[in-house]
């Protein structure tokens, strides 16, 4: 649930920076518009109003929104004070305000003058500031209920990573669960026992504790000059399975000595932090996706609704309840999800499974039998066109899946999980079709699945998303590979 709640905080961000943009505009033509043209207001846009002028401001829009993104605009802003956010984006605003200068003299737009640029300027600075008001006022009050919170791993137990928990603590609203401590046993660690947070695991055994527990953040604060090879080898752990990392420790040293690239520089309290983020997805593009999701999945639930109740009933008449199967599923980060499916095996198929692991043909932790007894007559027919997926678009209404992402696995084929590359799958959203639906499905290996995937996470685009909706409609139609 908290991925798409920062989905939804992206999305009223970047709206109302382009409504803040659009509305001081026009204010600050207003206040122009005479002494250049000649003309009041209201006549102002009806001669203005052209194809071509159009085009031109949709391009300084597309500008203005770029500008904001690189100054990192829509980063996550948890631990960022607010007059700290409130800097940031006076200064993007005051880029974007010489880029408008720039933009006026190339495409020589004389209404630009040094007055619609100081108004501007001072309009966008206050309204844009005000809107991360509104953000901070609307997400606060969620968030002391429990919504949108971020696990928070503290690896390092020196006083300044038990401060650090304790002012974290300190401020709920900033969303952060800290879930426990990682160290080494060490002469110095005597004040951490007395601090009342939890030693979850050492060097040795974080790797495994990573696996099996929902973290969305790992902080490392670790004398870098003692413990650097462990400190990286931790680093590597996370982006490996798309966790977001941050640095608590001098920032000098770690920003001449690691290639950060990826990496954003904030402070909280007396702190520096380096924070790493890792994935392909992110910036507008996650924004269209969701939308694109969310309004994709209600149409698509409203064109096949006739078909729901067609298979609805086929099921009924042919083994009865239940219609729908739903088990627990792998979801982002390792959060457990409710994935719908219509039933195409027997009442008591996963009570039977155990009895059949033995005429397991897939390899690795999956499980698949072409010729499965457990499944239907109906349900034959369901699993090879996908059609027993279709419930999934209520999970993407949802927000716990996309219509486009790596395929959820149940949570024993996770168990199975022997690679740490494999598990960076889990960065990001599950879908219901992938590289996978349309390069072979069941007939391909358990490794070339997992190349599948992470091959879509590092060349993700909304381009590729639409090319595999496509490319899935013959596999549904000639069900190759799937059994």
């Amino acid at each position: 649930m908290g991925k798409f709640q920062n989905n939804l905080v992206y999305f009223f961000k970047v709206a109302a920076d382009q409504m803040v943009m659009i509305f001081c505009f026009v204010l600050a033509a207003s206040f122009v518009v005479s002494e250049v043209d000649g003309v009041p207001l209201s006549q102002f846009f009806y001669i203005r109003l052209r194809l071509i002028n159009f085009i031109i401001f949709l391009l300084f829009m597309i500008i203005w929104h770029i500008n904001l993104s690189l100054h990192g605009a829509y980063y996550s802003k948890r631990i960022v004070p607010w007059k700290s956010e409130a800097s940031e984006i006076i200064y993007s605003v005051s880029i974007g305000t010489m880029l408008l200068l720039v933009y006026s003299v190339i495409f020589k737009v004389s209404l630009i003058t040094p007055t619609f640029l100081l108004v501007f300027w001072l309009s966008t600075g206050i309204l844009t500031s005000a809107s991360r008001m509104i953000v901070r006022f609307i997400i606060t009050p969620l968030r002391l209920r429990g919504i949108n919170i971020n696990n928070i791993l503290i690896v390092g137990t020196n006083s300044r990573a038990v401060q650090f928990a304790k002012d974290i603590e300190s401020q709920p609203e900033l969303g952060y669960r800290i879930v426990g401590f990682v160290d080494n046993e060490w002469a110095g660690g005597v004040d951490f026992k007395n601090s009342g947070y939890k030693l979850v695991a050492g060097f040795h055994n974080f790797p495994a504790f990573l696996r099996t527990h929902v973290i969305d953040e790992v902080v490392i604060d670790l004398p870098l000059n003692t413990f650097y090879h462990e400190a990286m080898d931790i680093v590597d752990f996370c982006v490996k399975q798309g966790v977001v990392v941050r640095f608590i420790s001098d920032s000098f040293y770690l920003l001449t000595n690691m290639n950060l690239a990826r990496s954003v520089v904030e402070e909280f309290q007396e702190n520096v932090l380096i924070t790493i983020y890792t994935g392909a997805m992110g910036g507008w593009p996650i924004m269209v996706k969701r939308v694109f999701d969310f309004v994709g999945s209600l149409l698509l639930i409203g064109i096949f609704s006739p078909l729901f109740l067609i298979i609805s009933l086929l099921i009924l008449a042919t083994s009865g309840r239940p219609v729908l199967f739903v088990q627990e599923r792998m979801g982002i980060n390792k959060r457990i999800f409710h994935l719908f499916k219509f039933r195409t095996m027997v009442a008591d198929a996963e009570q039977r499974q155990a009895e059949l692991e033995k005429f397991n043909e897939a390899d690795g932790p999956v499980f698949k039998i072409k010729k499965d007894p457990r499944v239907t007559l109906i349900g034959h027919f369901l699993r090879k066109t996908s059609l027993d997926e279709l419930p999934q678009l209520f999970n993407v209404l949802r927000g716990e899946m996309s219509l486009v992402g790596p395929r959820p696995l149940p949570v024993r084929d996770y168990k199975g999980f022997n690679q740490d590359w494999h598990r960076r799958r889990f960065s990001v959203k599950p879908g219901i079709t992938c590289m996978w639906q349309i390069q072979g499905r069941s007939s391909l290996s358990f490794e070339q699945w997992m190349k599948l995937d992470i091959y879509y996470i590092d060349h993700w685009s909304l381009w590729l998303d639409l090319k595999i909706l496509v490319l899935t409609i013959p596999e549904m139609l000639w069900g190759d590979g799937a059994y």
